[in-house]
């Protein structure tokens, strides 16, 4: 199974990046994933947040158009415990899901045409992160799932 993680801009914090290259590394052992990019809109700060929504949601729409299982990161979504997630991702792999897309969108979430996309929303906490953060929680959490299905020593309860 391939997992890719979608995003809206660069990330921009080095110390954010640095953290992320430390679990993207560790996850090449266990899986087939990436990050793609959806385009990083220029001068947001002059768009009204509405307008940004939707920009960024047509930058994100062709990435996703045609895939079958696409998870929007949100705070609406269902949460999960880590055991959980590991639960919902050894289940996709099983029934032979060969393509699993998670989507985190900008700071003013998904427009209405990306939601209907999707397979479903998943929550990583009740709190709010900005958008860069929750690049690299996703990252460790998507590891610690892999190490909880493998029962490596990673996790513990």
């Amino acid at each position: 199974m391939k997992i890719r993680l979608i995003v809206t801009g660069k990330t921009d914090a080095p110390w954010l990046q640095e953290g992320m290259n430390v679990y993207l590394k560790r996850l090449k052992h266990y899986i087939n994933f990436d990050i793609k990019i959806a385009g990083d809109l220029k001068n947001s700060a002059a768009l009204a947040p509405a307008l940004q929504k939707e920009k960024e949601g047509d930058a994100i729409l062709p990435l996703i158009e045609g895939k079958k299982e696409v998870y929007l990161l949100d705070e609406r979504g269902d949460e999960y415990t880590s055991e959980g997630l590991a639960g919902m991702l050894e289940h996709k792999m099983i029934t032979g899901c060969r393509e699993l897309l998670f989507v985190i969108g900008g700071p003013y979430g998904f427009p209405e045409k990306l939601v209907k996309k999707a397979t479903g929303k998943i929550s990583l906490s009740k709190l709010t992160f900005s958008h860069q953060m929750v690049r690299l929680l996703f990252v460790e959490q998507l590891y610690r799932a892999l190490t909880i299905i493998r029962g490596e020593p990673y996790h513990h309860q």
